[in-house]
């Protein structure tokens, strides 16, 4: 990773990238970051960076200097991405920070006083980003939180790369609570579960208490969370068929579909005895009726079905919501899909997800895609 941050206070940045973890990546050379003082590109006897703007305000750092900075920054390479810290920036996030760790070079300007001239803006940043909605005298903070969580993403850097997976954000979730020793500290006692060392339990533990965390305290992560890792139970399709439905192709996708989300090996549906002579050896299970799925099922009595919508109807929901009962819910789940209308013969606790219009005219594959993609898609 290579990173080139422009300010008037190398001093600070420096000690900062001296420091634990960092420091010790910037002597491996895993990372390499060069400190660029501003200040050596002022004009005049008196080293000016800055002038009053324009109208009425406060000083901003010039243009033509800031100009200079950047085109000594940039030496040496060939692809840069030029970032400045602002109030008015993209907020920072996990994804904007995995997406910035791919590119070649990183030259962050650190404004002061009222910013920088938005000329030089408009035709050199790349990008604005935001720490949060909050003004700072400037930008070596944001330039060193948006360098520290990068760097986390450098092999090496953490010691375990597992604790890189497992923290908040990287999957959408927020992480679970930790407990060292004592195990009982001012009459607070660690959760038995993480004493008995079953780490099965313990995984299941972690897991539930990250999404009960995220539901409670950052719902509003839900909508882009990869919530795969975090459902209770087995996750089953099953796809309502009739002739115009079901073609060979249709079979393939889904088996595609299956291993990348991994799901149970789906059900197919269908009254039509000729159909399913006809794909009994697709390697789906070729059911007559609803009622037959609870016979395959893990615990049917705890079985969520989600009827997948073709227009709102009631009890329907958007898929956002329906991501957050999934989490809330333990145990199985079943997804169906159709291309007509249909009703469950078995009662289970049920629910529809509407997701686009036009959905009626797209063949089962298309729908399943859309689907998963919504509520179980990666980040």
């Amino acid at each position: 990773m290579n990173l080139s941050i422009i300010t008037i206070f190398p001093d600070l940045l420096g000690k900062f990238l001296s420091t634990g973890n960092l420091g010790r990546s910037l002597e491996r050379g895993d990372i390499r970051a060069d400190v660029i003082n501003f200040r050596d590109f002022g004009t005049g006897n008196y080293k000016q960076l800055d002038d009053y703007a324009f109208g009425s305000g406060g000083m901003l750092f010039a243009a033509p200097q800031l100009k200079q900075a950047l085109d000594f920054a940039k030496k040496g390479f060939e692809n840069n991405f030029v970032l400045y810290p602002s109030p008015q920036g993209q907020l920072l996030s996990q994804e904007l920070i995995e997406s910035l760790y791919n590119q070649e070079h990183l030259i962050i300007i650190c404004g002061h006083y009222e910013g920088i001239d938005e000329r030089f803006v408009e035709r050199y940043v790349d990008l604005e980003f935001s720490v949060g909605d909050c003004v700072l005298t400037g930008g070596e903070i944001p330039a060193m939180a948006l360098i520290d969580s990068l760097s986390r993403l450098v092999p090496g850097v953490v010691g375990k790369s597992r604790a890189v997976v497992e923290d908040s954000f990287y999957r959408g979730m927020l992480d679970n609570p930790h407990y060292t020793r004592p195990a009982v500290w001012e009459n607070l006692e660690v959760p038995e579960i993480l004493l008995n060392g079953n780490e099965h339990e313990i995984r299941k533990w972690r897991r539930s208490l990250a999404v009960s965390r995220t539901l409670t305290r950052r719902p509003d992560l839900i909508a882009r969370a990869d919530i795969r890792d975090y459902i209770s139970g087995e996750i089953y399709l099953a796809l309502i068929a009739n002739e115009n439905s079901l073609e060979t192709q249709v079979f393939a996708d889904i088996e595609r579909l299956r291993v990348i989300y991994g799901l149970e090996r789906p059900f197919v549906i269908s009254g039509n005895r000729d159909l399913r002579e006809r794909f009994k050896n697709s390697g789906f299970r070729i059911l007559g009726k609803f009622s037959r799925i609870l016979e395959s099922v893990k615990a049917p009595e705890k079985l969520l079905v989600v009827k997948v919508c073709d227009s709102p109807e009631k009890n329907s929901f958007h898929y956002v919501e329906v991501k957050r009962k999934i989490l809330e819910h333990d145990g199985a789940v079943l997804f169906v899909l159709s291309n007509e209308k249909f009703a469950l013969d078995f009662s289970c606790e049920t629910f529809g997800v509407y997701l686009q219009e036009d959905f009626a005219d797209l063949s089962l594959s298309f729908k399943a895609a859309i689907l998963f993609d919504r509520i179980l898609g990666k980040r």
